[in-house]
This record gives C-alpha cells, structure tokens and sequence, in this order.
C-alpha cells in the first residue's frame, strides 16, 4: 500500500511539473546582466529580449546587476529558482571568473543550464588620435622600442578589453604599463583625451570613434574584416594570426531547470538570432548572430569548457594571480 502510495504521489508531481513546463511562461521574466546600462553586453540583451519576448508570450525584463566582474549576477542567477524566470545573459567573462577569483559562490561551468550562445563581438586594438604609428606593424615597432613609455588602458581586471590586452602583449611578447578603469566609459573618455595611449576594446565601444576619427584604429581581432570597419585590417593580416579574440556572449538558466523549459528558452533564443530588427542592429554594432547550430545548449557548454581551460592558461602565462 504504501509503495502504491509512494509512486501515485510521484506521478502526480511529475504530471504537475510537465503540466507547468507546458504552460511556462505565465509571467515575466527577468534577464540579468552583469553590467551597466548602455554598455555593449546591455545592448545585446535588450536587443535580445525584446525579440525574446514576442516568442516566449510574455515580457523579458533586462535588470543589471553590476560588480566583481560579473560574478553578483551570476551568483544571483545560481541561486535562482530554476524554474526558467531568472536568467542571465554573460559575456566571456564568464570563462575567466574561475580564474580571476580563489572562491566563487558557484561553479561557472556546472552550477548553470547552458542555452546557447548569442554573438561573438570583434574587439579592435586602437590608440589615442595622434598617436604617431602609421599602421600595426609600425604600432608593433614603437611599443616594442618604447615599451617602458608606453601604456594600455583597460576597463578592469577581468573585462574584455583586460583579456584582450594580455593576448596583445603575449603575441607581441612584451610587457607594458597597464592602467585599469573602473568601466569601459571612464577608460574611453581618457583615451579620447590623449591621458593613455593605447586600448583593445570591442567593437560596440569603438567603432563610432573610429569613424569619426578622435581615436585610431590599427586592427580588428577576428579572421574576416568588417563592413562596418572595411580598412581596419584583421590581425592575421596583420601577421599575428594567434591574436584572435571576440568577446562571445551566452544565454544560462539555473542548474536544475527542467528540459521542457530550457527547450523553449533555447527556441526563443533561436528566434531572436533570426529577426531581421537584431541583425540589422547587430550589424551597426560591427557583429552578428551566431550561426544557429552554435544557439544550442550542447555547443554552448562544450566551448564554455574549452574556453575556461584556454583562459586558465593564459591567467597563468601573464602571471595574473586571483583575488
């Protein structure tokens, strides 16, 4: 009796949960951000959840949480009820928190349900407006003949135009004066005014600089060149083709939410990668949407593995030692 007991009680539950992940979602969902308002990762997620929202039936809520890197929003979303209302949209920061912090509240790589990947922002590598190198090779040369002169800004430790830097500085095998911001905006504004000399930031920051001519481009750090930057040669054409880095983006859900809610996460993520209103904007912003078969739970946690490896080794080959 009791054994009959016992698994009537267990159908009933999971009749329940399959009948609440079919009518998921009822209300709201929050996306959370870990970073401030109008900077590149936050458009993306706007972008990405205004689209999201049509799909899914109900409204997508972005809400930043911003400090540590990242890590309060994420430890946030870890927390969360996994029941597909919290979610989180994280850049490749994500991959770098286990080696920039002793002790994370939460496990980067299994604490979180993989949803897939959203886009892979290009970074440049540009320098103030009358910095003298005429192209990278000669911006190569001057550093390397000035480099206890010269200095590179950045947002903080552990944001893009950080990691970015580093490579920089393996590629070239060198070692600069690094300035760290509190923020992509503090650091820009310096640049623009001539107080720092050089940046590697994404494309989403520079790009209306550029344009406009107050900073100096010299490269952009993925293998194709950009519409929206078609003279700004690529690093591999530059001759440094192991300097390649994008600031990839990524969809997560709390461990433990159901298959059914995930699926219809990942199908809303699908959808959005393909509306014409986020490629268009996308493309303003000098990226564009992951190809669909990498909008899946199972790439997106296969190459965030590789990639907490692969930034493991760069951490220590800078010497860069965790909080």
């Amino acid at each position: 009796m009791k054994n009959l007991l016992r698994i009537a009680v267990t159908a009933a539950a999971l009749v329940a949960s399959t009948a609440m992940a079919q009518s998921y979602p009822t209300r709201a969902i929050t996306m959370v951000i870990p970073f401030a308002a109008g900077g590149p990762t936050d458009v993306v997620g706007r972008l990405l959840a205004q689209s999201m929202s049509k799909t899914l039936g109900q409204q997508v809520i972005v809400e930043n949480t911003v400090g540590a890197g990242g890590t309060i929003a994420a430890t946030r979303v870890a927390r969360a009820a996994p029941d597909g209302y919290t979610v989180l949209l994280h850049h490749i920061g994500h991959s770098t928190a286990p080696s920039l912090y002793r002790k994370l509240p939460y496990d980067a790589l299994n604490g979180f349900e993989t949803l897939g990947l959203v886009t892979d922002v290009p970074m440049t590598v540009v320098a103030k407006g009358n910095f003298q190198a005429k192209d990278f090779a000669d911006l190569v040369r001057n550093i390397k003949a000035n480099q206890e002169k010269i200095n590179l800004a950045n947002a903080g430790t552990g944001s893009a135009s950080h990691l970015c830097g580093l490579l920089f500085q393996d590629a070239i095998g060198v070692k600069i004066t690094t300035i760290p911001y509190k923020g992509t905006a503090p650091a820009m504004n310096d640049l623009l005014g001539g107080q720092v000399d050089l940046m590697c930031d994404q494309t989403t920051n520079t790009t209306t600089y550029i344009k406009s001519g107050k900073i100096k481009a010299y490269a952009v750090t993925v293998p194709k060149r950009l519409a929206v930057l078609p003279d700004v040669p690529t690093t591999r054409e530059a001759g440094l083709p192991a300097f390649e880095v994008a600031v990839w983006h990524g969809l997560y859900a709390p461990k433990g939410t159901s298959a059914e809610v995930v699926s219809k996460l990942n199908n809303a993520l699908k959808v959005a990668l393909k509306d014409p209103v986020v490629i268009e904007r996308f493309a303003g912003l000098g990226t564009e949407p992951v190809a669909q078969n990498r909008a899946t739970p199972e790439v997106h946690k296969q190459f965030l593995t590789a990639e907490i490896a692969k930034w493991k080794s760069v951490m220590e080959k800078a010497g860069v030692q965790p909080e």
